[in-house]
């Protein structure tokens, strides 16, 4: 199986292609070349069981999405995107990218010629932000999307366009909604859920984090493992399972960023604990109130999906996966 990963330089893409070297196979088939491309140049492996290419391509400029499935790819992660605060900032970005990007690989998958008939499976990284308040208790696969963000809107219309696309027959698609990735190692990025992440990174590193909210806000996390879990799962669905409804919201659990910080003090300690700085940001506050707080995801577990149920697994992976078991290094 040739596999495409589109944002492959990015944390998930990063992990996801790890799983993918390691484990040479997925949805049961053997991996016989592996293409990752990314705005800056995805990390090439010293060693594969396979060909790896890596492309540095921007998949909303013209003529890219086409050369990305020249080699006809049987199986296309798309993660690539502009994240939350970001396309908030930049508006005319958020949609180059995330809307026209997308369109522009769903119309090159389309208008592709092949002696035989070209249908990969697309498996599309979307976000809970395509869900706007007020919420019920527990948002589930009824609940309409109504996004506050330019971040959801721009998610919510490249779920109709998979959706609309594979109804078609141009591909088989399936877009996972990913509730906020939680730990994520590496540096801040643009992401307006980012402190999310900072208030648990940088005081097992050692390292002071700034909360812009109360410790009351709640909301929906999974970590990166469960992520690439989605992503590897998503891969040998079977799609008559899911029907016509082709996006789905993954599994998680809903916290309070108090009960994170808890669950922080019990792994690592109360002098890591302390080590968060509490300094209300209006902005934050005012984007973190529009977004989902609670799922009810039975349809995603029910279709096999899995992911943790307390946070102190989510931080115990952190440690594991990024920081060598150490707390404090």
């Amino acid at each position: 199986m040739h596999i495409l990963i589109i944002g492959a330089a990015g944390m998930i893409g990063r992990k996801l292609t790890a799983r993918l070297l390691a484990e040479g196979a997925v949805a049961g088939q053997a991996i016989s070349r592996l293409t990752l491309a990314d705005v800056v140049a995805p990390e090439s492996p010293a060693e594969a069981g396979f060909p790896v290419q890596a492309v540095t391509a921007d998949l909303s400029e013209a003529g890219v999405a086409e050369r990305l499935i020249e080699a006809r790819p049987e199986l296309i992660y798309h993660l690539a995107g502009v994240v939350s605060g970001e396309a908030e900032e930049n508006f005319e970005k958020g949609y180059r990218v995330n809307l026209d990007g997308t369109r522009n690989l769903f119309e090159a998958i389309r208008l592709a010629e092949s002696d035989d008939r070209y249908r990969p499976r697309v498996v599309f990284t979307s976000s809970i932000a395509v869900f706007g308040a007020p919420f019920p208790e527990a948002i589930d696969d009824e609940f309409l999307q109504a996004p506050l963000t330019s971040y959801g809107t721009q998610k919510a219309m490249a779920e109709l366009l998979l959706s609309d696309y594979s109804r078609r027959g141009f591909f088989d698609g399936l877009g996972i909604r990913l509730p906020t990735i939680c730990i994520r190692p590496g540096r801040p990025n643009l992401a307006a859920s980012g402190f999310f992440s900072n208030i648990l990174r940088e005081p097992l590193s050692g390292k002071e984090a700034v909360l812009p909210v109360e410790e009351s806000v709640r909301h929906w996390f999974a970590s990166p493992r469960a992520a690439v879990g989605f992503l590897l799962h998503a891969a040998g669905l079977d799609l008559e399972r899911v029907g016509p409804r082709r996006n789905l919201s993954m599994p998680g659990l809903s916290a309070t960023v108090g009960e994170e910080i808890e669950a922080l003090r019990r792994v690592a300690g109360e002098k890591i604990a302390g080590l968060v700085r509490r300094e209300p940001d209006p902005k934050i506050a005012r984007i973190v109130e529009g977004w989902p707080r609670n799922f009810d995801t039975r349809r995603a577990r029910d279709l096999g999906f899995e992911a943790e149920t307390d946070f102190e697994a989510i931080v115990r992976a952190h440690v594991e996966d990024e920081l060598g078991g150490r707390i404090g290094a």
